[in-house]
């Protein structure tokens, strides 16, 4: 009961805040890198990333809730290697929609290499925008597994086959320009409805 009754103690700043806590691994001397990985010695590479701005990006730019949706359960359903074992009836059974409105959300996606269909019912990541690297396998027997792809083992991967550009060499540049037409066009119809609201004023004061 006696936290309840001291004041909260004021915090300066976040490295203020860090030094309060110093058993806890909390480094704030540099700027993170894009795309940094984390990992352990005893497990490297072990990690599931998300690119910070494809999440940004993609937010922006997809205007309807069901390929957001759709992203996201892609994301979270990946193996090592950013493989995603899900056919379309999983994909609609998780997110509770017809099976008939996943296939169109599901090939837009692939249209801008964000993912890409490995065979019938596993589809693959692009590993710059999501890739789990490693994974904790467990037999029906009991035992487990720790199985790792490294990313640029990955990469490699995708850029010797026969894939388009955007797949082998995939960039955001095209969504960022559709939402910067989008904005321009939203500006436009904002000045044109002032324009038409003044005008309407001006003839309403001329009565």
């Amino acid at each position: 009961m006696t936290a309840f009754g001291s004041r909260l103690r004021s915090i300066k700043d976040l490295d203020d805040l860090a030094q309060q806590y110093p058993d806890r691994e909390l480094s704030l001397s540099r700027k993170r890198q894009k795309l940094e990985f984390y990992s352990s010695n005893e497990r490297p590479n072990a990690f599931a990333m998300a690119s910070l701005e494809f999440l940004l990006v993609i937010a922006q730019y997809y205007r309807e809730a069901l390929p957001l949706r759709l992203i996201l359960l892609l994301i979270a359903g990946q193996r090592a290697g950013g493989k995603i074992p899900l056919t379309q009836d999983d994909m609609a059974a998780v997110l509770d929609v017809p099976r008939q409105k996943v296939n169109p959300a599901l090939q837009e996606i692939m249209e801008h290499g964000i993912v890409l269909k490995r065979r019938p019912g596993v589809y693959q990541f692009n590993p710059p925008y999501s890739y789990v690297a490693a994974e904790l396998v467990r037999g029906v027997d009991g035992s487990s597994e720790y199985v790792q792809v490294d990313q640029q083992d990955a990469l490699d991967e995708l850029r010797a086959g026969k894939l388009p550009e955007l797949v082998r060499y995939p960039s955001l540049q095209l969504m960022r320009e559709a939402i910067d037409e989008l904005r321009q066009e939203r500006a436009a119809k904002r000045r044109e409805r002032r324009e038409r609201s003044g005008s309407q004023v001006e003839r309403e004061q001329g009565l």
